[in-house]
């Protein structure tokens, strides 16, 4: 089992940044992916980005060029830098892992980021 704790969320203007923080337990994630998702109200979970265990990363459109998904397995933790923010990246922000295949297979409880305008 793999345990996940998001921290880093809160309140910032927009324009501003934000490091959200994924420390991972139970297992040493070197060989898991590691996502970041999030949801904002009334609308779906939708992934932001994503990293292998390689390294490689993608993005959502939304967010390229704005956000920063890294790792530092020593640590056992994935980050997630979030540059330029806009209202509409408020949602509860979710870090994710899995070994392969499609979906993840573990979550954290989330972490609120509000953007205000």
């Amino acid at each position: 089992q793999v345990q996940l704790v998001e921290s880093g969320g809160g309140l910032v203007q927009a324009g501003g940044s934000l490091r959200l923080s994924c420390a991972a337990s139970g297992r040493t994630v070197d060989p898991y992916s590691m996502g970041w998702y999030r949801q904002a109200p009334g609308k779906e979970r939708d992934l932001v980005a994503g990293i292998t265990s390689g390294g490689s990363t993608n993005y959502a459109d939304s967010v390229k060029g704005r956000f920063t998904i890294s790792r530092d397995n020593a640590k056992n933790t994935t980050y997630l830098q979030m540059n330029s923010l806009k209202p509409e990246d408020t949602a509860v922000y979710y870090c994710a892992a899995k070994l392969g295949g499609l979906r993840y297979d573990y979550w954290g409880q989330g972490t609120q980021v509000t953007v205000s305008s």
